[in-house]
């Protein structure tokens, strides 16, 4: 079902790149709608949105006390044992991340250092539907409470019963976050952005979401609310050699393709032989998958590609940026200190994407659609500010004053230079 392309030439690799998107001026209007009619009617709009789209009536929008608490009988202690194993390495590794203030004195007399300072009010948005992404609330909470978020809020489509999923209300209560809304789609980005009568205006908003979530996040970030990345539908990119397991490759494909029939896969390697092999195991494995019509429409927009040589592969594989890189080779060592843009990267036979998405530790909320050129994952960094501070002891304005005032002259702003001066003279008449 993955399209063969047998080395094509480089003058054609951008067009290969491209995903398969939704053309985005049929999405803009739509989207603009939903913020607007948010914006103007809040927790109604909500409401008619959810009925619309969610099949669902939503009465109260927030998760109350008793949901959370029913939904931690719910959980499976098996899964409970699973979550926690997760959780405790992403702190491990997101912990790592936060790095202590240092003094540096650039000049004698001038003292600088750069502070982190939280994002006070963080708003995390959690795929629903289908699939609801638990894993992503550990994901996104975790570095939140690392970084010190002095409030952390969660919006997530409701099910056809109008309820959470248990796994995904226990997964942010072990996290500590208690406020939890009813609201998917790109409604719910406007909720966080604007503000409802029931869910609060946040500073900034995170998370994975279809094309609607993700032109939503751009649109509020145009009038103010930051976000954390454009991370629209999920990707990976798998680089093989005639050494790697087909069975192994043919499930991270797969893996991939039932995030969603929008999300793409691509193989490339130098040996037509493994390509070959790998199609026929994804045929096999997709017939057991649950989910193997979501699969199935994401292959049709999936690329098989050989390729010269594994340097090409690593070539290609850049000018795609993929979201989630696998390098199973060889000497993938040696591969991975070729690769320049990639979300994440995963080295060898038992590497799995999986791992990654669930427990290894680093995070899985990654820039796709070519923005890994541009952007990273999230991580403590992306919920923190960073506010420099300085300061000057007299001795500090004598040694760089002079400077300065040369500086601020040369550019003809005379109030620049005035404000150095005076101090100068201050100095030297005491």
């Amino acid at each position: 079902m993955m399209e063969n392309i047998i080395l094509p030439p480089k003058d054609s690799w951008s067009a290969l790149c491209k995903r398969p998107l939704l053309d985005i001026p049929n999405i803009e209007k739509p989207v603009r709608a939903i913020l607007n009619r948010v914006r103007i009617e809040g927790d109604k709009a909500l409401r008619d949105y959810s009925k619309q789209f969610d099949k669902v009536e939503t009465g109260d929008l927030r998760v109350s006390p008793e949901e959370i608490e029913e939904a931690e009988r719910l959980v499976p202690e098996s899964l409970k044992i699973a979550i926690g194993i997760a959780k405790n390495n992403i702190e491990v590794f997101h912990k790592a991340q936060v790095c202590k203030t240092e003094i540096v004195e650039t000049v004698a007399g001038v003292r600088c250092w750069r502070k982190n300072v939280p994002v006070e009010k963080t708003g995390l948005y959690i795929p629903g539907g289908s699939a609801p992404l638990f894993s992503t609330v550990l994901m996104l909470a975790v570095p939140a409470s690392i970084a010190g978020c002095r409030r952390i809020i969660i919006c997530t489509p409701p099910d056809q019963t109008g309820k959470v999923s248990p796994v995904l209300l226990y997964s942010a209560g072990i996290c500590g976050i208690k406020e939890i809304f009813k609201a998917g789609g790109a409604q719910a980005v406007g909720a966080m952005a604007y503000g409802t009568e029931t869910i609060p205006k946040v500073d900034k908003i995170f998370g994975p979401g279809n094309q609607y979530v993700t032109r939503a996040k751009e649109i509020v970030q145009s009038e103010g609310v930051a976000i954390d990345m454009p991370a629209g539908p999920s990707e990976v990119l798998v680089i093989a050699d005639e050494s790697a397991n087909p069975a192994f490759i043919a499930a991270d494909l797969l893996s991939q393709a039932e995030h969603g029939p929008d999300s793409q896969v691509v193989l490339v390697s130098d040996s037509s032989s493994l390509l070959n092999k790998v199609k026929r195991e994804v045929d096999t494995q997709l017939q057991s998958l649950p989910r193997k019509s979501i699969a199935g429409h994401s292959l049709l927009n999936s690329l098989a590609i050989l390729l010269n040589n594994l340097d090409e592969c690593i070539e290609f594989s850049n000018t795609y940026a993929p979201e989630h890189l696998i390098i199973n080779t060889k000497n993938a060592d040696l591969l991975a200190d070729k690769v320049i843009n990639a979300g994440s990267v995963f080295l060898g036979s038992f590497s799995c994407e999986s791992a990654g998405d669930y427990a290894s530790g680093p995070n899985h909320t990654l820039p796709t659609n070519g923005f890994a050129k541009t952007f990273s994952g999230v991580s403590v960094d992306s919920f923190v500010k960073k506010i420099t501070f300085q300061e000057l002891t007299a001795k500090g304005i004598m040694n760089l004053g002079p400077a300065v005032e040369i500086l601020a002259q040369a550019e003809g702003l005379e109030g620049h230079k005035n404000a150095v001066t005076i101090r100068l003279k201050s100095i030297k008449n005491d």
